[in-house]
């Protein structure tokens, strides 16, 4: 029996469809090359925005017509935060984020009965009802990766008001240590030489993100964060984690606005400063270190002014890259039922102009890094001449080697910058 898995949005999906797959493959199922020789069409799916959704709908349709007999699953954050609208789309099992661990048993006993399964069911409050394939995960050394993804933490409770992730996720849940260092043991032991720790608020994690970095280092040559929020990110833990010298000096600090009107509006707990006193704090303790964030464009009530004031404060913080949205109305959130909502083309022209800035920063960036001297972690061969691979602080790099191999970590001087990337040798 073969299965197509397909994962939307965030680095916790990926982690928990890259386990599903694993105990799928380990009970005898194989992956599929496309969906027309698959048995089973799993969709992991993310509604953090409207069009999260829209995708789940077009893939749960597109499968169908290729594939009329094809199973189809539809688990992850849209029918934990939606069940209604998910029931609608007729999946033949529809599981949400609290039961997806019983996916196997699931699918094994649709193919027994043929009897569709609704398997939707309130968040349980701790983690180890809700841990999903975390200790027997497939680090293969041929998997053909060459960084392993951690997932430590689980849930969030800041309920900002356009955030629906609380309804999709639960309350923040946090996996043990010993638990980690199973599996960062497991994934060394396989080769991995960075480990990425990931969550969906990992400044919640409740035994200290210290401690779970530590635990990462002792195996790892490289360990690093994944999405981290800047209001618990004190400068003692900052202080404290500057001490592990295999923390690569990248952060993705999730900003959303830089206009502090918007951010008391959307419920942040921080303003513009404090934001930007953290990016100095730890420019201060790290050696070159990137910035990364996310931000939205027209919130509710959001004016030219406010716009205009978060784009040239995005520019101050000096960002190497940004993922920018317009704003996306979630029912069941507070912003989806406030006044003044901003008119889509107005919303997306914002992007528009945001992206553009976003760019040039990206540039001015990546020519920053020339003359430099960058570890990178060889992740791909792209020609007989050249190998590409990430940097310790996310800078993409080419290679001008002939003989580097894929996963090696090579000490590399930039030498020029060019369309999205350096080039270094």
């Amino acid at each position: 029996m073969h299965f197509l898995l397909t994962t939307l949005g965030c680095k916790v999906n990926q982690y928990e469809s890259s386990g599903l797959s694993a105990e799928l493959e380990r009970f005898g199922f194989k992956p599929a090359f496309g969906i027309e020789s698959a048995a089973i069409f799993i969709l992991n799916s993310c509604t953090v925005t409207e069009n999260s959704d829209k995708k789940t709908r077009q893939l749960l349709n597109s499968a169908r017509s290729k594939n009329p007999r094809v199973i189809t699953v539809l688990t992850g954050c849209f029918p934990q935060a939606f069940p209604e609208k998910a029931r609608e789309l007729g999946a033949d099992i529809i599981c949400g984020t609290s039961k997806r661990s019983e996916l196997l048993a699931l699918i094994l006993s649709f193919m027994e009965t043929r009897a569709a399964i609704d398997k939707i069911t309130d968040l349980p409050d701790t983690y180890e009802e809700f841990s999903v394939f975390s200790t027997d995960k497939d680090f293969s050394p041929n998997s053909g990766r060459t960084r392993a993804f951690i997932k430590i933490q689980d849930g969030c409770d800041c309920n900002c008001a356009y955030c629906i992730v609380p309804k999709a996720r639960g309350n923040p849940r946090s996996r043990p240590p010993d638990s980690i260092r199973a599996e960062a043991e497991a994934a060394a032991g396989a080769g991995y030489k960075e480990l990425v720790l990931t969550g969906i608020n990992l400044t919640k994690y409740e035994f200290g993100l210290y401690e779970a970095v530590s635990i990462a280092a002792q195996f790892a040559e490289r360990v690093r964060l994944s999405s981290v929020e800047p209001d618990l990110l004190t400068d003692a833990l900052l202080e404290k984690l500057a001490q592990i010298k295999k923390l690569c000096p990248h952060f993705h600090l999730s900003l959303q606005s830089g206009s502090d009107s918007i951010l008391k509006r959307m419920g942040r707990r921080y303003t513009a400063d404090e934001y930007y006193k953290k990016v100095q704090k730890i420019r201060s303790l790290f050696k070159t270190p990137a910035f990364t964030t996310d931000m939205m464009t027209g919130f509710p009530g959001e004016t030219e002014e406010e716009f205009v004031e978060s784009l040239g404060f995005a520019r101050k913080a000096g960002f190497s890259k940004i993922h920018v949205f317009p704003f996306s109305a979630r029912a069941g959130t507070a912003a989806a039922s406030m006044e003044n909502q901003v008119p889509e083309n107005i919303r997306r022209e914002r992007r528009n102009r945001l992206l553009s800035a976003a760019d040039e920063m990206r540039r001015e960036f990546l020519t920053a890094q020339i003359g430099r001297t960058l570890s990178v972690l060889v992740e791909k061969r792209t020609s007989a001449d050249e190998v590409f691979g990430h940097a310790e602080n996310y800078t993409p790099v080419k290679i001008l080697s002939k003989t580097a191999q894929k996963n090696d970590i090579l000490s590399v001087t930039v030498i020029k910058a060019e369309n999205g990337f350096c080039v270094g040798k």
